[in-house]
């Protein structure tokens, strides 16, 4: 029974470890690597102490494939969030991928400058307002307990750059957010914080 005096812990985690069929952009999930199973078995046993309470993921299969592997470690069943997913590509679908382009924009929003975007795709803002209201959702569903998140580098970055910008506990620049990382965020009345990073 959750205690409305806590607050929720949400672990909001990336991805393991992915294999896609193409080099381009698409709106694809990918399949979890061999590297990437093992990634999602390990998330799973590091939180076999936390207490976890429920399992979410987005709708992409990289996505839901590492949240059904840890959860299977954790015993739990897996819910499916669609606004938890990978921040839209726009004009980039079908084309290969642009370092130069989206270290700028993914490194903008790390910082806390959400207003950069990709072109026909979402802004760091568009992210966080589709983001934001899943998590405060599963945040009032489950105050006092441990929840497990799966979703996305990008969305991480830009909660980040929303609710913590410089936090010591961010990834350090764009390209650090590791397969299967989890990065810790409590709500109480207070409002958002990150408390911790594994």
């Amino acid at each position: 029974m959750s205690d409305v005096h806590c607050p929720a812990r949400i672990l909001v985690s990336r991805h393991g470890e992915t294999e896609y069929e193409a080099e381009e952009m698409g709106i694809a999930g990918g399949s979890l690597s061999t590297l990437g199973r093992a990634q999602a078995r390990q998330l799973g046993e590091r939180l076999r102490s936390q207490r976890v309470a429920g399992v979410f993921c987005s709708e992409l299969s990289r996505s839901v494939q590492t949240a059904e592997i840890a959860a299977g470690v954790l015993g739990l069943p897996v819910r499916v969030r669609e606004r938890l997913q990978e921040f839209a590509v726009g004009d980039y679908l079908g084309k290969p991928y642009d370092p130069v382009f989206f270290h700028q924009v993914l490194g903008s929003w790390l910082k806390g400058d959400l207003e950069p975007g990709v072109p026909g795709g979402e802004t760091g803002q568009e992210v966080v307002d589709r983001v934001m209201p899943v998590l405060e959702g599963i945040a009032d569903d489950f105050r006092g307990e441990t929840v497990l998140v799966v979703t996305h580098g990008g969305v991480i970055l830009a909660l980040f750059g929303l609710l913590a910008p410089g936090s010591p506990y961010a990834p350090t620049h764009e390209d650090d957010v590791p397969n299967a990382a989890s990065y810790l965020f409590e709500r109480d009345a207070d409002g958002w914080r990150v408390t911790g990073a594994g």
